[in-house]
């Protein structure tokens, strides 16, 4: 529509780009609408044996729609004539609506050639409109079907969920800044947001609480496939049972599949303590199973364990939380004192505390919404409730990482920054040739530079040129009363004879002593070379030099 007209003005324009938001935002619902019913659909036409009308399929596939949204259904068709509600949203399930309105507020906003962008507020705005106008359709066009939804769930929490992922893609498609305060925020925060410390640490944060939470639903999903594992014959048999030919099959494979993120988080409730409730008169613990349990048949739910006191087994998923909490303390350590970084570059203590501290705040609070959103009642009276406590499992994150992740924080920072000790100056001592003496100690020569190129460079008292088994004459004579026997036995020969008023003279500092000394005419540095007429001649103290090979 905008390209027809390149010349079309930012006043001319604005109708027509608002126009356009809304219009993607229309046609993001639209599209998951579809792709959920013409699933739907698909799996009712292949049935052999379906008691139901294509409007029915229709109604049934809204229905899932809307429950993907957060939305809470009432299921009219039951046993006792009682309308039940269904509150349990499959979390893979709602990848999908999330994905595509985050995708339409994030596009709006990306710069064409003719057409004006919008506003971030009007984008906003408008595509979040688009999409809630087809969902009050998709709402209205329900209501008659086997699942109605409830209408106070259509704002809470479902226009609640589509606003925030329009709000992620608006600042997605802004390059995901982190703007100024508000004018009302204290003066405090505008000069903590100021400086590029207070924004790295930020980012640390949100990152390392990121890692936790990811780490408790792996390991909430490693608990579920080795429980899995070890009940596989339950739940093959519980997969058999609920559907005779290979359509319902299907079916409830994709129904156990957009259920698997719904299990990593019962896993990682029960892992760190609180469990999750099995109706309202039984509760799933790593200590005792006990109640009641109000269990249909399925097979996820084939993976709990034995009803009693916990087991030694059972105990040993407290590795989750354990886990997670070294996590934490990874990810702060690894950004507040990098491998390699000086003390003077590294993260104070009281920082790093506080940024794994905030961290384990954040990881108890993602932990807490997931909590929330993978559980839901699935029926009146005792199966009300179904799934994790949110509040009980957030609560249980944060004490697990910040009683891990603070400390851990802290330790793993101290290795990092611990001194290196005097391996130096150890090894300087040791190119010196000798031990460090006091100053009032006198001796007649120091050693010979080569001789502390050798020691520093191979670490060790042997002198490599001696396997040459020549030493220069007078070896005995140029040896000083305090020199080391090596130093006089070398092929090269002995340092010259100390004066006298040398002998009384008080030893240099070890950097003193390290100074190169006047090279001897008889030096013969190439002594271990095998000898030939033309080495005879130049080994010989007249023949050396440039003045004797001329």
């Amino acid at each position: 529509m905008t390209g027809s007209s390149p010349s079309l003005s930012a006043e001319q324009g604005r109708p027509a780009v608002l126009a356009f938001a809304l219009l993607r935002g229309a046609v993001a619902a639209g599209l998951g609408v579809g792709s959920i019913a013409v699933l739907v659909l698909a799996l009712w036409i292949s049935s052999p044996a379906s008691d139901s009308s294509p409007g029915g399929a229709l109604h049934a596939a809204a229905g899932l729609w809307l429950l993907a949204h957060g939305a809470e259904l009432i299921r009219a068709d039951t046993l006792s004539g009682v309308p039940a509600p269904v509150g349990l949203v499959p979390l893979l399930l709602a990848v999908v609506p999330v994905w595509l309105v985050h995708r339409a507020a994030r596009d709006v906003l990306v710069p064409e050639e003719g057409r004006p962008v919008p506003s971030a507020a009007g984008a906003f705005a408008m595509v979040v409109t688009g999409y809630l106008l087809v969902g009050a359709a998709v709402a209205y066009y329900g209501r008659g079907g086997p699942l109605s939804v409830h209408l106070p769930s259509l704002l809470f929490p479902a226009a609640l969920v589509v606003a925030g992922a329009a709000a992620a893609g608006v600042w997605t498609a802004a390059g995901r800044p982190v703007g100024p305060p508000p004018s009302w925020a204290p003066v405090s925060l505008h000069e903590a947001l100021a400086r590029g410390r207070f924004r790295e640490q930020a980012g640390t944060v949100c990152r390392t609480a990121a890692a936790g939470v990811s780490v408790l639903l792996g390991g909430g999903a490693l608990l579920v496939a080795v429980a899995l594992m070890w009940h596989a014959h339950p739940a093959q048999e519980s997969f058999v049972r609920l559907a005779g030919d290979w359509a319902g099959r299907v079916s409830v494979f994709l129904l156990a599949l957009v259920l698997v993120p719904n299990a990593a988080v019962w896993g990682a409730a029960y892992g760190l303590g609180p469990g999750f409730a099995l109706g309202t008169a039984s509760t799933v613990t790593p200590l005792a199973f006990s109640g009641r349990p109000a269990l249909p048949g399925f097979p996820l739910l084939a993976a709990l364990p034995a009803e009693g006191p916990g087991t030694v087994l059972n105990w040993s998923a407290v590795a989750v939380p354990v886990a997670a909490g070294a996590t934490v303390a990874w990810f702060t350590v690894r950004r507040a004192a990098p491998p390699g970084a000086a003390r003077e570059d590294a993260w104070s203590p009281r920082e790093t505390a506080l940024a794994a501290a905030l961290a384990a705040v954040g990881c108890g609070a993602g932990t807490a919404v997931l909590a929330a959103a993978a559980g839901g009642p699935l029926g009146t009276r005792a199966l009300a409730e179904f799934g994790p406590v949110w509040w009980l499992t957030g609560a249980a994150a944060l004490a697990w990482t910040a009683l891990l992740g603070v400390p851990g924080a802290l330790l793993l920072r101290a290795w990092r920054l611990r001194e290196p000790g005097a391996s130096t100056d150890e090894e300087g001592e040791a190119a010196g040739n000798t031990e460090p003496v006091p100053a009032s100690v006198p001796v007649s020569v120091s050693a010979p530079a080569h001789e502390a190129t050798s020691r520093a460079s191979y670490g060790s008292d042997r002198r490599w040129w001696l396997w040459s088994g020549r030493r220069g004459g007078g070896d005995a004579a140029g040896a000083a009363p305090g020199s080391e026997p090596d130093a006089a036995s070398a092929g090269a020969p002995a340092s010259r004879p100390a004066p006298a008023a040398a002998a009384s003279t008080p030893v240099a500092p070890p950097a003193a002593r390290l100074s190169v000394p006047d090279r001897d005419e008889s030096f013969e540095p190439y002594d271990f070379l095998p000898t030939d007429p033309w080495h005879e001649r130049t080994a010989r103290p007249e023949g050396a030099g440039p003045s004797g090979n001329s």
